[in-house]
């Protein structure tokens, strides 16, 4: 940004590393995490999951700050305290739980199952430990690339509006808010984008984090492909962009879409509609005339929910574009970092001198299980969706247990569906113990939240910390909510929206009060920071680490064949000779369980787009399967044989030539009564020619 490079060398105030792991896991099979709907399993991939990690350190001391996002539905306390556990013994004490933030992008279509909680078990099948293992160790490993990478280098934050890219799905329980309040904000979202850029000391460009408040759900319940959807898409095309010549999730350069206080806040900007009349149905209750709440769906931008994706995603990046090209504020100033873990079923909120109220034990209320109109409930397994297996039927009696009147008192006026807070078997239902933190570079302090703050929320919250550093001396602090960090305890609302009991408030665990716990902590954890008194906050009590081998009802992976005459990575159907651009080049393989692959290695691709180079008489890679304009589908056929498709979106624009697809994967093979190998195979399409 200046003129000389020495001004640069004399300015570089930290040390600063990133990295890019991936952490996709399993792709079929493993029910997707998001929308709570047992029938929405993963078959297939459009794009990878990545995490991206970004260390900033003081070259005089050993202070550190580690920022990592995710692309995963919510950083669940399993994830977290392995993620700490493996840093711990990597690292010692320097990173730890105070300076560590693990951010989820909350993307609706990745795998579940990585969750201790037995909440989180009904609609995942159980804890499925090849999901858990992926996210903990690409954590890991993107926080080890950036640890090895680290380097001088200077940060710069920037501001901005993004338009035609959000609604609020909640606007009646919005409304609840003063009106004095609200009349100081002109939209019911946070439009704002906040973006941090990183340059190394020769000027080099090194990576971004954007923080900005938008539903990951552009893509809707009906998927059944891995992806991370459109803030996910918003990062590939940065990287793309900067990493040129590379193959997507190749490249030094990392740019993370992170997320923020995104409770209320949907990227299907058309809003609500009747699936099956075509009428609106933006009302307080999102209910259709005929079907009821069922049929109520919000639609996005775009003809159908891909191309939702990439225009909600696309917004998003060329904003973060403008502001990363014109960001000139440097963030200076020291490190620090302040966490607690808090019993968030019994905290004590002084609302002013003579009142005080408290949290409750966790419960979900009625509307919890009517979902959104962005992902209608599902949660009708009561009656029946694992019956005969004594395990999951025990599961399934506790959720027909009745609430204590304490429990009902304390959650007034939300009627109670499932006293999880009073569930304890085989492990405790919900949380208790959740992580509260604070991480300030200079004058960036991000805020950790467990789970996902409304807007008002977040407004709240950022003001309330804002004039907390403000009163101690630390003036004209940029804060910035990261949500989804650390441990997920589902939504936060303001106290007014509670009482009308839409989805958010009914799964605001902890009652009326959790918002104004959080705002009492938070602003403890802002003094603390600004006094330099870190190191005199209470630790609070450790979350438990359950002892669980693992608990599935996935299917197990038996040895697999292939069709008679046929061998694994065969043709079944092949490419046509020709096709033109925008076209799509599609061909089907004798394929394998794609879980066998998660479970061989840590990052497997299953296939490539392959262009014959006449040059060099030899083909080359030009996109991978972590490429948006790449589909990779498998479908389960009878007698251990299954199908892969791979599906090539051919992009207006693509070089004509002659291309060809290929495929990669594992099969399970007995070679004995007790032992199964895996095999590793590929195929090929036929040549085909884009013109």
């Amino acid at each position: 940004p200046t003129d000389s490079s020495n001004d640069i060398v004399e300015a570089a105030r930290y040390l600063v590393g990133v990295g890019r792991a991936d952490c996709t896991g399993p792709v079929a099979q493993v029910p997707l995490m998001g929308y709570a709907n047992p029938e929405q399993v993963g078959g297939g991939l459009l794009s990878r999951l990545y995490s991206r990690a970004f260390i900033v350190a003081d070259p005089e001391d050993s202070k550190r700050i580690v920022f990592v996002s995710a692309d995963i539905g919510m950083v669940s306390q399993r994830v977290r305290l392995e993620v700490l556990k493996q840093l711990r013994s990597k690292y010692g004490e320097l990173y730890r739980q105070d300076n560590v933030i693990l951010s989820g992008t909350h993307t609706h279509s990745g795998p579940a199952g990585y969750f201790q909680y037995t909440l989180f078990w009904l609609t995942s099948k159980g804890l499925v430990r090849p999901a858990l293992s992926s996210i903990v160790n690409g954590i890991v490993k993107s926080i080890d690339i950036a640890h090895e990478n680290m380097k001088r280098g200077r940060l710069f934050i920037n501001r901005g509006t993004v338009e035609n890219s959000q609604i609020n799905r909640s606007p009646f329980s919005y409304l609840e808010n003063p009106e004095s309040e609200r009349s100081r904000y002109s939209s019911n979202t946070d439009k704002e984008m906040v973006l941090l850029k990183m340059v190394d000391e020769d000027g080099h460009e090194l990576g971004l984090i954007s923080w900005f408040a938008v539903h990951p759900v552009s893509m809707n319940n009906s998927n059944h492909l891995v992806n991370s959807d459109n803030v996910g898409y918003a990062s590939y095309l940065f990287e793309q962009e900067k990493n040129k010549g590379m193959l997507p999730g190749e490249g030094s350069f990392v740019a993370a879409f992170a997320s923020s206080n995104l409770g209320d806040v949907s990227p299907n900007t058309q809003g609500p509609f009747c699936a099956n009349t075509g009428e609106s149905c933006d009302n307080p209750q999102s209910s259709c005339p005929v079907g009821g709440a069922a049929m109520c769906m919000a639609k996005g931008p775009g003809k159908d929910m891909f191309e939702s994706t990439r225009i909600i995603g696309q917004n998003i990046y060329l904003k973060a574009k403008e502001l990363y090209e014109k960001a000139s504020q440097e963030v200076t100033g020291p490190l620090s970092s302040a966490h607690q873990w808090v019993n968030m079923s019994n905290v004590s909120v002084e609302l002013n001198a003579t009142h005080t109220v408290k949290t409750c034990k966790p419960a979900l209320g009625h509307s919890f299980a009517a979902g959104t109109i962005d992902g209608v409930g599902a949660f009708n397994f009561t009656q029946g969706s694992v019956e005969g297996d004594p395990f999951w039927d025990q599961i399934r009696d506790q959720l027909l247990g009745e609430p204590s009147n304490e429990t009902k008192a304390c959650h007034k006026p939300k009627p109670i569906l499932f006293s999880t807070g009073e569930m304890s078997w085989p492990h405790p239902w919900h949380p208790d113990i959740v992580d509260v933190q604070i991480a300030a570079i200079g004058s960036l302090a991000i805020l950790a939240v467990p789970g996902e703050f409304t807007t008002m929320s977040g407004r709240r919250l950022r003001e309330a910390v804002k004039s907390e550093f403000d009163s101690h001396g630390t003036p004209g602090m940029n804060v910035v909510i990261a949500g989804l960090c650390n441990v997920y305890t589902h939504y936060i609302t303001t106290f007014e929206e509670y009482q009308v009991q839409r989805y958010e408030a009914a799964s605001t665990i902890y009652g009326p009060h959790t918002l104004s716990a959080y705002i009492q902590l938070y602003r403890g954890l802002a003094k603390a920071i600004a006094l330099n008194a870190t190191q005199d906050l209470p630790r609070g009590p450790e979350p438990p680490l359950f002892n669980i081998t693992s608990v599935t009802l996935l299917p197990s992976l038996g040895t697999e064949s292939a069709p008679a005459g046929k061998t694994f990575g065969d043709v079944l159907e092949e490419v046509r000779p020709v096709y033109r651009e925008t076209e799509v080049a599609e061909v089907t393989f004798v394929g394998a369980n794609p879980r066998v692959s998660a479970e061989n290695a840590t990052e497997h691709n299953f296939l490539m787009v392959e262009r014959y180079s006449n040059t060099s008489s030899s083909w080359r890679a030009v996109l991978n399967d972590a490429s948006w304009d790449t589909r990779f589908y498998w479908s389960k056929g009878s007698r251990g044989q299954s199908n892969a498709t791979i599906e090539w979106h051919i992009a207006a624009g693509t070089e004509p030539g002659v291309y060809r697809l290929r495929y990669f994967g594992h099969y399970k093979k007995r070679v004995s009564l007790f032992r199964t190998v895996t095999v590793p195979f590929e195929g090929s399409s036929s040549a085909f020619r884009v013109t």
